[in-house]
């Protein structure tokens, strides 16, 4: 019941929308971090990224919760239509890349389609103006597993190529979100 009831609170913190987070014609903060593809590491840079399309960065609370698994799924399963807009998408939460490596392979989940990058500090997060959340004790993931550290607001940026903010897509149901996601990067082919 108290990982039932830590999950609610978690879930309710993380559903409120951005307020403080970047928009649209804002510069997005460069980083690069460590990432996880398919369960195989490797470094994550925006930059170059963003010299091959338009980059959807998407943040979450952490792997293996509820609203996150849906929005990980949504994403694996349209990536096709994202790379058809020659975007790519990197998924950013606290989570360690250990967590990564296994949510990135995960069939149910980022089937090894979804980039999913590291940013066990925050640092990421905050340079993007996204609330990070202090982690509670005790709460676990859909696995049953302690989660163990902080959580991002769920927010997601459109990026162009030019390192401009497009668009900011928050406080909408992580299915929403993708669906979203997909027709700002549609709409700048």
């Amino acid at each position: 019941m108290k990982s039932y009831l830590y999950g609610l609170l978690a879930a309710t913190v993380i559903a409120l929308p951005a307020i403080a987070a970047l928009n649209a014609g804002d510069t997005a903060p460069n980083f690069e971090a460590r990432a996880s593809l398919a369960g195989t590491p490797f470094d994550y840079s925006l930059s170059d990224a963003l010299s091959k399309g338009p980059a959807v960065i998407y943040f979450y609370p952490s792997a293996y919760t509820q609203g996150c698994n849906i929005q990980a799924h949504e994403f694996a399963e349209n990536m096709d239509k994202f790379k058809a807009a020659g975007a790519s998408v990197i998924g950013v939460s606290l989570d360690s890349i250990e967590r990564l490596n296994d949510f990135s392979a995960d069939p149910e989940y980022c089937a090894g389609e979804l980039a999913v990058a590291s940013d066990e500090s925050g640092a990421i997060a905050k340079s993007y103006g996204i609330t990070v959340h202090e982690g509670r004790d005790g709460a676990k993931d859909s696995r049953g597993v302690e989660i163990g550290h902080g959580f991002a607001e769920r927010v997601t940026f459109i990026v162009m190529p030019d390192g401009k903010i497009s668009e900011t897509i928050g406080g909408v149901s992580p299915a929403e979100n993708v669906q979203k996601s997909l027709e700002a990067v549609q709409q700048h082919r």
